[in-house]
């Protein structure tokens, strides 16, 4: 398993340098009110691509996160980090930073490399989960709720929900085409009429991709003829001479081969291996310089300098540059005249109104219709199935959360008449908190307290089957206290069995489950004249006195580092036989 063994943060809220050591299982977060526990959150959620937050900056201009990842060697974040050009540390390990400068500017480094942050935001689905209050009022909306029972249902029923997502997304496009071209077909028709001339011009021409530039080579070889004959042919007799003896070999000087052929039959006569060497190089030389002449020759044979072929040339060269002028972009060239020419004829079938055109798309929209409402159907099924189960785990969890009393239930609607994006069904989480009581939507059914205890059950529910490694809980516990508070404590501890659960709490009930506790301590810094925040990991007696601050505020009572003890004692049975 995955988890982070070290965070620093610098320059953020409260906090101006500060590292924290993460250890294996719960780790609890605690403090004063204002002390600046959120900003642990805060630099976990920046750090893997959350928004950046200008007005968090301290007065030094720039913040920064940096946190340490151990990984499994077969984690698919390698691969992904690996395409982002990131490296392992020396120990391993992998290394994420981000900053933030006060204007708002942000960057973010993935194993020593730049990248973009959403790259690190990709990564974190895989690594990081945060629960925090916000969740709680997110989960208080129907929507939220309907995703979250179709993520219960499994992944069966989310494959068949993508499928009805994208055939409501072709149904409404078909839909929305038909009636566009339906009530507005004389402007279509007019549209095409365009299209139709521009292809018609096109195809007249039929030019072909590149032709213009090879039009242009043709003319000026034709327009030069003479000039690149005489060059050719210069060359040529530089390399073998008058070999025709059609331009008088008398006074021409030596032509290369043939020096190149003396020089190679002088070494090659030696007897010594370096100049038996070089000769084979000169004699490959001979070689060379033979095909080169040959080129030339067929170069001459093939020079045209007939004025009717030019003109030719010129006129299909005019032809195609008034194409390129009207229909293609600066610099395309006849491709860009093909390019308008593929994307008309695309248009065309869209802007076609024709009788046969608009009967083939209503046939479309209809079978596209049908199977939204097919899988529309097998998506509400899913949900009807898995609604049972989902309040069931959800009230076993309330149970223990001092709330025996309260049953939870989904009221699932269905309208197939009226599909939208996400189904044909309207869900909403129902409470009703004693016996007796109505269901009602949970977020009015339930106190603020009890609403705080049933978004955790659910997060609960679903954390046990996350496959993220890190868990981040946010004071999800506020409003709750007494057995409820040993209650959530009992669960969280159970959830880091099988992951790393970072818990930011104002619980001393939740704090003694954990394995590594840090506190957050703040103190006024008189020479900048600003507050300066400390994180500091207790044990032993120094746990003890939090313990007792957090539940008497007092940290040196008697009484409450008696009842802390307790809580600490409580706590580690209740981990030895959950064990």
């Amino acid at each position: 398993m995955g988890r982070l063994t070290e965070l620093r943060i610098r320059g953020l809220g409260a906090i101006d340098d500060v590292t924290l050591e993460l250890g294996p299982g719960l780790t609890v977060v605690t403090g004063e009110t204002g002390a600046g526990k959120t900003m642990v959150v805060t630099g976990l959620t920046l750090l893997f691509g959350g928004r950046a937050d200008p007005g968090r900056v301290r007065a030094s201009g720039r913040a920064g996160v940096e946190g340490r990842l151990t990984l499994p060697a077969e984690s698919p974040v390698w691969q992904r980090a690996a395409d982002a050009g990131a490296d392992p540390d020396e120990d391993g390990s992998l290394i994420l930073a981000r900053t933030v400068s006060a204007e708002g500017r942000s960057r973010a480094h993935l194993g020593g490399r730049s990248v973009p942050v959403g790259v690190v935001a990709e990564l974190a689905e895989g690594l990081l989960a945060v629960h925090g209050q916000s969740d709680q009022l997110r989960l208080s909306r129907p929507a939220e709720q309907r995703r979250a029972l179709d993520r219960y249902a499994g992944p069966e029923h989310l494959q068949v929900l993508d499928r009805y997502r994208e055939a409501h997304a072709r149904w409404r496009q078909l839909a929305a085409d038909l009636d566009r071209r339906r009530g507005q077909a004389r402007e279509l028709a007019q549209a095409a009429d365009v299209l139709r001339h521009g292809l018609e011009e096109i195809d007249a021409v039929a030019p072909q991709p590149g032709e213009d530039e090879e039009l242009d080579t043709q003319a000026r070889r034709l327009s030069d003829a003479d000039a690149l004959r005489a060059a050719a042919d210069e060359a040529r007799m530089a390399l073998v001479g008058d070999v025709t003896g059609e331009m008088g070999a008398e006074g021409l000087p030596q032509d290369a081969t043939a020096s190149l052929a003396i020089a190679e039959r002088a070494l090659a006569a030696s007897d010594d291996p370096t100049l038996v060497l070089l000769a084979q190089d000169l004699a490959d030389a001979v070689a060379v310089v033979s095909d080169v002449a040959g080129q030339l020759a067929s170069y001459v044979a093939d020079l045209d300098a007939d004025p009717a072929r030019l003109a030719e040339v010129l006129d299909r060269r005019a032809a195609i540059t008034a194409l390129v002028r009207k229909y293609a972009d600066a610099g395309a060239g006849a491709t860009g005249v093909l390019a308008w020419a593929e994307d008309a004829r695309r248009r065309l079938d869209e802007l076609d109104v024709s009788d046969e055109a608009l009967e083939a798309l209503a046939a479309a929209r209809d079978t596209a219709r049908a199977e939204v409402d097919d899988l529309g159907a097998r998506v509400s099924a899913g949900r009807r199935a898995a609604a049972d189960g989902f309040a069931a785990e959800v009230g076993r969890e309330l149970a223990g959360l001092a709330m025996k009393s309260a049953r939870v239930s989904f009221s699932i609607d269905s309208d197939p008449g009226a599909p939208g994006p996400e189904g044909i069904d309207e869900v909403a989480l129902l409470m009703a908190a004693h016996p007796g009581a109505p269901p009602r939507p949970v977020h009015k059914g339930a106190s603020g307290g009890e609403l705080s205890r049933v978004m955790l059950a659910i997060e609960v529910v679903f954390a046990g089957a996350d496959p993220v490694p890190v868990m981040v809980f946010d004071e999800v516990d506020a409003g709750v206290g007494g057995q409820a508070a040993g209650e959530i404590g009992r669960r969280l501890a159970r959830l880091a069995r099988d992951h790393q659960v970072v818990v930011v709490t104002h619980l001393a009930q939740v704090a003694a489950f954990a394995d590594t506790h840090l506190v957050v301590d703040k103190t006024p810094d008189t020479g900048a004249g600003v507050t300066a925040t400390d994180i500091r990991a207790v044990e032993d007696e120094d746990r003890v006195r939090e313990l007792a601050r957090m539940l008497s505020g007092l940290a040196d009572s008697d009484t409450g580092q008696a009842h802390a003890r307790e809580l600490l004692a409580v706590a580690a049975s209740a981990r030895d036989e959950a064990a």
